[in-house]
């Protein structure tokens, strides 16, 4: 993503947060997986936000009106040996001529240098919680400036959580994020396509994983979460993710997987037969759950509100499950008694961006929040039944379905970014049976 973004969105945090006012934004940590072997190394989320800086081991500091510059980096500095190692890093220069930062200091002289940038500040904006170590190192700062007070020295007086102001910021996509947000959707639809195409009874659920994985590698992106590709009994399971069933003839398979591009992740749910056909109950919970997403759908519309697409949906499944039988009762009344939650048990939708669950409340005060242009979710309304569900049919049993969509509201409506992958049965048994093309 270009540098100027990610400048853009400092200075609009920072204006925000205005003068005699400080920002502090630690990195992730190195997670351990075991022994000497460390998991992928995934930036913090806001720091990769304001920074694009995708190193272990650094703190970004935002000073407004400081004259030396007002974006300060700490950060690793070269190592020929380490470098050899454990592979290349920006170091001090880079810090300022490949990621704009005004002033870069290596990170070993943080408890040097950061309490002379927390003095003389009235408001610190930090999210306490995260990282329990670098609170105490924060607090010890301050301690540290609290004990120089009889020589004039100001110790802020404000702490406010930087998510209440950052947050917001991410809510709201640019044409960059929402660019790059649309190329990992085209890379997940190529990769759920691919899973339709290879998908055989007999194979393993871990083999069909195998083929998305293969589809997010081969065009650049990671997996933005730990893929679920579960057939049969496993389908009514929301997080399933042992992959590890053989998948059986007349089942379905479910696949909620999504890839991260530039850092901004996708995330789609498809359901389809292994066998490449549904049977008439398959069809019949299939197509009650597409009704319910697309009325969802059409409720995602600036001005509206974040519950309106999952009321609209639960209003269509519980009229649904009451025409199949599944349910009885009057529907309204259903719906207030909220018994549609025994097959249905999961929201509408979440916000979407650089965390697949990404930041942003969905109420302000008392009430839900208004959709605006620039914002993303996801629309995923399912239905789980479970084998041996008291007083229903066998005919329904182990049947799961899911189907989940990326959405963006638009001054005028709304944009599926994930419109690409087939969803409507009889499209999807073509898909399966190779009768459509990319």
């Amino acid at each position: 993503m270009n540098p100027g973004e990610f400048a853009k969105r400092r200075k609009a945090l920072m204006r925000r947060m205005g003068g005699e006012s400080i920002a502090i934004i630690p990195s992730a940590g190195v997670q351990f997986r075991n022994r000497d072997i460390d998991f992928p190394f995934r930036q913090d989320s806001d720091l990769l936000y304001l920074t694009g800086f995708n190193e272990p081991e650094s703190v970004a500091v935002l000073v407004p009106g400081r004259k030396q510059g007002q974006y300060v980096l700490f950060c690793r500095e070269r190592d020929e040996d380490k470098e050899l190692w454990y592979g290349r890093r920006s170091g001090l220069q880079g810090a300022v001529s490949q990621h704009a930062a005004d002033d870069a200091f290596p990170i070993s002289d943080l408890d040097e240098i950061l309490p002379g940038l927390l003095e003389q500040r009235k408001r610190v904006y930090y999210t306490l919680g995260r990282s329990v170590e670098f609170d105490q190192r924060l607090m010890g700062w301050v301690n540290q400036i609290r004990a120089k007070a009889r020589s004039g020295s100001h110790v802020p007086h404000e702490f406010i959580s930087l998510d209440y102001l950052l947050h917001e910021l991410r809510l709201h996509k640019s044409r960059a994020e929402i660019a790059a947000m649309k190329k990992a959707a085209g890379i997940a639809v190529s990769a759920h396509r691919r899973a339709m195409r290879a998908c055989r009874s007999g194979m393993y659920e871990y083999e069909i994983e195998a083929e998305i994985l293969y589809e997010f590698r081969r065009s650049g992106t990671v997996p933005a979460y730990p893929s679920i590709v579960g057939g049969g009994a496993n389908t009514c399971i929301l997080h399933y993710t042992e992959n590890s069933a053989v998948l059986k003839d007349g089942d379905l398979l479910l696949i909620d997987a999504g890839g991260e591009y530039d850092g901004y992740a996708s995330d789609i749910t498809r359901t389809f037969p292994v066998n490449g056909r549904f049977t008439a109950a398959q069809r019949a919970l299939y197509e009650l759950v597409l009704k319910a997403q697309k009325a969802a759908m059409k409720k995602v519309q600036p001005g509206n509100r974040w519950n309106d697409p999952h009321d609209a949906a639960v209003k269509v499944l519980t009229r649904g499950l009451v025409a199949l039988g599944l349910l009885k009762g009057r529907p309204n009344k259903l719906v207030k008694d909220e018994a549609y939650r025994r097959f249905y048990m999961h929201r509408t939708g979440h916000w979407l961006g650089l965390d697949v669950h990404d930041v942003g409340n969905y109420r302000i005060d008392e009430d839900w929040r208004v959709l605006k242009p620039g914002m993303t979710l996801t629309i995923e309304p399912g239905l789980y039944i479970p084998k041996h569900s008291k007083g229903v049919s066998r005919r329904w049993w182990d049947i799961g379905i899911r189907i989940e969509d990326d959405v963006l509201v638009t001054s005028k409506g709304h944009e599926v970014l994930t419109q690409a992958l087939a969803k409507e049965p009889d499209h999807v048994e073509a898909v399966m049976a190779g009768g459509e093309r990319d």
